[in-house]
């Protein structure tokens, strides 16, 4: 299937996000589902969507670094701690800066002003700090040098715990863990229970080539319980205690 050109695209939608039935609402213990191989070249656009970093950082010489980071996610419940991954060729500088101030922020990318945050993945040269063409604002973070991004609802301030090289291949990078120390997020975008409610927050993520996606439907599955289910499963499976 080919990739559609940019100019031959239906308009963004303004559609909110809405909650839905599950995908398979009928689906019961032990129901297989037929699973089809991929290759490593599939990958980036099947593991996905993925939540995107968007990190700043700053050199000892106060230079400033604004860099998209689509591996991305928390590793660690309490205390709190992040993880992103980006290969030598792209964003050095920010693992750099990271080494050196031992800081940096993480900023959620919502949709209102993706194609800013988007821009900072141009291939600048060190030296050339994202935030001159990127029409985002510096705010002053609490207890990193790094600035944050002023228009995002929900950034997380981190500072360096490890950073792990990984080189299996062809392809290193490097593996950068975070301990969050200040978290920033806008009352406009929470709800009643006092957490991010993702149709105000309208987050964005990755998938392959330069394919973004929004969240749309979200449904609810409630976590089963091994005492409410016992006699079901003990009976349906034949397993014995």
């Amino acid at each position: 299937m080919s990739t559609p050109s940019e100019s031959s695209l239906p308009s963004f939608g303004l559609s909110g996000f809405k909650y839905t039935q599950p995908p398979n609402p009928s689906w019961t213990f032990g129901q297989p589902i037929t699973a089809t191989e991929m290759s490593y070249a599939l990958s980036i656009s099947a593991i996905g969507p993925r939540p995107i970093a968007f990190v700043s950082s700053i050199a000892e010489n106060r230079d400033e670094n604004l860099a998209p980071f689509s591996w991305f996610n928390q590793v660690n419940p309490l205390p709190i701690s992040v993880a992103c991954t980006r290969s030598f060729r792209r964003g050095k500088d920010t693992a750099n800066n990271i080494k050196a101030t031992k800081g940096f922020t993480v900023n959620i990318i919502s949709e209102a002003w993706v194609e800013q945050a988007n821009v900072c993945s141009i291939d600048a040269p060190p030296g050339v700090s994202e935030w001159t063409f990127s029409g985002l604002t510096k705010e002053p973070s609490v207890s990193v040098k790094a600035a944050r991004v002023k228009e995002s609802a929900f950034t997380l301030e981190c500072e360096l715990l490890q950073i792990v090289e990984v080189n299996s291949g062809a392809v290193a990078t490097d593996l950068i863990l975070g301990t969050v120390k200040y978290i920033h997020v806008r009352n406009a975008v929470l709800n009643e229970r006092g957490l991010v409610d993702p149709a105000k927050l309208k987050a964005v993520g990755r998938m392959g080539d330069t394919t973004f996606v929004r969240i749309g439907d979200g449904f609810r599955i409630p976590r089963p319980s091994w005492t409410q289910e016992k006699n079901e499963l003990e009976e349906k499976f034949n397993i014995s205690q």
